[in-house]
């Protein structure tokens, strides 16, 4: 399972500063904006990828009215037409499996920006393909296990629907089928449970370490510069931190 580098992950996002979480929100809005105009519109029982998409906002503690705004806007003149997603894929110092998935209004822009992250850090941008057969997508949601009994949050998780259940550190982790991810966030919702974390991802088969303390640093500003960029949605790895 990926708990431990998911959720050391998920702890070096959210010691960053407020800044960085207002990038999160736009990201986020981004996503959802994407969703309602090319995933089928505004209504998430129809659209399954912008409910997807509600749970990480949710998780990420967007507010209510903010999401609601954000879907209405890109129902009626949103200019989310403009994006196209694009994946990049390559490789991090040591031989760290990088993908970054992206939402842009310009490729040039967007691709010259990441090949640049990479070479700047002693990584390098490959072709379509080289790592992500190493990964699989997966619903993934992480819950602060303080005062909760683990027996009772498994078997909540599995009668739920999910495929995998894991404790890590102080989080249970929880795995689902992609199409299974919405209704077991639901399900699980709806029984008085909250997320750190809740979104489909790219998750390794495996895991890297990097022993080197100057392609340590390399690696941590790598992933810093590809998550500062407006451009860059989501970056997934398989180092083992």
């Amino acid at each position: 399972m990926s708990g431990h580098s998911k959720w050391n992950n998920i702890k070096r996002k959210k010691e960053k500063t407020d800044g960085a979480k207002a990038k999160i929100f736009t990201k986020i809005a981004k996503e959802i904006a994407v969703a309602v105009k090319q995933g089928g519109g505004p209504d998430p029982n129809a659209n399954s990828k912008l409910k997807d998409c509600i749970a990480k906002a949710k998780a990420n503690n967007v507010p209510n009215d903010n999401i609601d705004r954000i879907i209405k806007k890109a129902a009626g003149d949103g200019n989310a037409d403009d994006y196209e997603a694009l994946q990049y894929e390559g490789y991090g110092p040591c031989g760290i499996a990088v993908i970054v998935e992206t939402l842009t209004n310009n490729r040039n822009r967007t691709a010259a920006d990441v090949r640049h992250a990479f070479d700047k850090f002693g990584g390098n941008l490959g072709q379509s393909g080289c790592v992500s057969f190493m990964f699989n997508k997966k619903g993934v949601l992480v819950i602060e296990s303080e005062g909760l009994d683990e027996d009772k949050v498994m078997e909540d998780a599995l009668e739920a629907g999910a495929s995998d259940f894991a404790a890590d550190d102080d989080v249970f982790e929880i795995t689902t089928e992609p199409d299974d991810f919405s209704a077991v966030y639901d399900d699980l919702s709806a029984k008085g449970y909250n997320f750190v974390s809740a979104e489909v991802e790219m998750v390794p088969d495996m895991y890297n370490t990097i022993t080197d303390d100057e392609a340590i640093t390399k690696m941590e500003k790598l992933l810093d510069m590809l998550d500062d960029n407006e451009d860059v949605q989501n970056v997934w790895h398989n180092w083992e931190q």
